[in-house]
């Protein structure tokens, strides 16, 4: 018995990879299952989207494929796009229904190949193709993913910076499941909404060294919300260095540098005296700079009092956006390795200090422990991310299935020069 394909109006629903099936268990006339060649299942299915040549699929609505239960079942069906972005979908225990969970780009070409098997087990398939229809609007979201394209240390988060905010968690949803981030060795990690409008990825752990990351979106032509579609964004791959790892013990007033485990030097320094002390946590190198003016109003100290200083520095590396930074000190050498004399940055000697700079990297860590001092904000004064522990992390996520919404948007410090 042929089967018409049949036009059906259904819901709309959402888009990703999927091929759910059984596996065939036709006998050929050999008693070999894999000897058979398919025959065309084209009579055994029914299929929701166009069959004219020129009509064009709704992107809004999901692809629904049916199978006749007197005749035959379903046992796979994969659905791709030519720009080769699957389709995720579902299929029945029974094999009688197939519908798409994830939304089909607009103005796309679409490829589905359905595999079955008849009552009487012989397998079957059938290929679909169709085009989807253009956006019904010109409200595009864009998406530019950080750091620029380079090598970085372990601890560098990925960002994706959104040119419009995304409050309702299912368009979160939408976003969050089209930026792709794949490392080479393989990560687990997750996305993390810091606000409406920025995301961080970062791995469980820091990344491999030596690792590949590349980052791309496949938001471009999927519907996000009303009158909101992608945009195209540029991709972005990054390396990643030797695991180097700071670790200052503000209590013995040393430095230990690591390298891929190892440690490679141990520096004498100063940090926060009482009431500017310095941050506890994990920070991550955000840049480096021979010379930084450092003055003490660009971090509160009023002019002209005991605490107030106009220093040039050397060798400085940042690792906060208010002003904390990994830095030259010579005026405190005397107090390197036995007294924390500093407002807020931790101060090593010359020579330690270009030793340091010429070492590490963007992205390197950089932690402090045994501080009298506050934590390391996790968002808007630099990368504190990996100060986040890993479960609340993943709640972060608009994926995270029945978990509390990420923290309300950072709120984001203003650059200042610095503090000594």
């Amino acid at each position: 018995m042929n089967h018409i394909p049949r036009t059906r109006t259904v819901v709309s629903c959402t888009l990703l990879v999927a091929a759910l099936g059984a596996g065939v268990t036709a006998c050929g006339s050999d008693g070999d299952p894999l000897s058979d060649k398919p025959y065309d299942a084209a009579g055994l299915i029914s299929f929701s989207g166009p069959t004219g040549a020129k009509k064009r699929a709704d992107p809004d609505k999901p692809l629904e494929i049916t199978a006749n239960s007197d005749e035959g079942r379903i046992t796979d069906v994969t659905a791709q796009d030519s720009t080769g972005r699957y389709v995720a979908g579902e299929l029945t225990a029974d094999g009688s229904r197939w519908h798409s969970t994830s939304p089909l780009a607009a103005n796309a070409h679409y490829t589905v190949t359905v595999s079955t098997e008849d009552e009487d087990g012989a397998p079957g398939r059938h290929i679909l193709a169709f085009d989807t229809s253009k956006p019904t609007s010109k409200k595009r979201l864009h998406v530019t993913f950080g750091p620029n394209a380079g090598t970085y240390g372990v601890g560098q988060p990925i960002t994706a910076a959104l040119d419009q905010e995304i409050k309702d968690k299912a368009q979160r949803a939408v976003v969050e499941r089209a930026l792709r981030v794949d490392s080479t060795p393989a990560v687990t990690g997750s996305w993390y909404w810091v606000s409406g409008k920025e995301l961080h990825f970062r791995p469980k752990e820091y990344w491999p060294a030596h690792a590949t990351v590349r980052v791309h979106s496949n938001l471009d032509g999927i519907r996000i919300g009303d009158r909101l579609w992608g945009g195209a964004a540029k991709p972005l791959k990054i390396t990643t260095g030797d695991r180097i790892e700071a670790v200052t013990d503000a209590s013995s007033h040393q430095m230990t540098v690591y390298r891929n485990g190892e440690e490679i030097n141990q520096i004498p320094v100063t940090t926060g005296k009482p009431g500017f002390e310095t941050r506890n946590g994990v920070k991550v190198v955000l840049g480096k700079q021979y010379f930084v003016r450092m003055r003490s109003t660009t971090v509160g100290i009023a002019e002209g009092s005991s605490d107030s200083y106009d220093l040039p520095v050397y060798y400085a590396t940042r690792v906060t956006w208010s002003g904390e930074y990994v830095h030259a000190a010579p005026w405190s050498v005397g107090s390197q390795g036995y007294a924390n004399v500093s407002h807020g940055c931790t101060g090593m000697n010359t020579s330690n200090a270009e030793w340091f700079f010429n070492t590490v990297r963007e992205g390197d860590i950089v932690k402090v422990v045994n501080s009298e001092g506050d934590g390391m904000e996790p968002f808007g004064n630099g990368f504190g991310d990996w100060n986040v522990d890993w479960q609340k992390w993943r709640t972060g996520s608009a994926l995270f299935d029945g978990a509390p919404d990420g923290p309300p948007p950072a709120e984001r410090v203003r650059l200042r020069p610095a503090a000594v």
